[in-house]
């Protein structure tokens, strides 16, 4: 199985890919956790991603490709996986299918979380009290900056998805058990 999640960030994507993963033993490819671990090996370019992170930027498509494409062909990836922050522009989704038409593989489902932007402030706000700050983008300033960038280069590749017939949106809105029973109910 593989699957796309979409959203804003603050949707709740993570929280939902963690619980895929349990249920269906597929791996969770998280791109802001692969940028996030090269920032913090404090490699060349770990610390160039942090830099864009911190701005709430995104990182060049060429380096977010690469990566993805690299980890696709780890032996973990077997089963199927998870790409949560990937896709994130049109650009991204094109090369997604003509990498993955290359190495043999097909898209199942594309996700995407539905949630109130008034309440992704507060869903930041939640997450930098309860892990103390640890992410220097989980902040009004950033997260307003993000949420610009979701829009502007993100939400249009909903249409990308949803002419493939495998697009599916679910509310976000609602507690996180429901959530997880909705998506559930369209890998089932």
């Amino acid at each position: 199985m593989i699957l796309i999640l979409l959203g804003p960030p603050g949707s709740g994507k993570g929280t939902q890919a963690q619980r895929l993963v349990e249920r269906y033993g597929i791996v969770q490819l998280s791109t802001g956790e692969m940028l996030r671990a090269a920032a913090a090996a404090k490699t060349d370019f770990g610390l160039q991603a942090k830099e864009v992170m911190d701005r709430g930027s995104l990182v060049s498509d060429d380096i977010v490709i690469g990566i993805i494409a690299e980890r696709i062909g780890e032996p973990d990836c077997a089963n199927g996986f998870i790409l949560d922050g990937f896709p994130r522009n049109v650009a991204q989704a094109e090369v997604l299918d003509l990498m993955m038409a290359e190495k043999g593989l097909t898209l199942d489902q594309v996700i995407c979380i539905n949630v109130d932007e008034d309440i992704l402030f507060t869903r930041i706000e939640t997450r930098a009290a309860e892990t103390g700050g640890e992410r220097a983008d989980d902040n009004a300033t950033t997260l307003r900056h993000r949420l610009d960038v979701y829009h502007s280069l993100t939400a249009p590749i909903i249409p990308y998805y949803t002419d493939s017939g495998k697009f599916f949106a679910v509310d976000g809105m609602r507690n996180i058990d429901d959530v997880s029973e909705e998506i559930y109910a369209i890998l089932d």
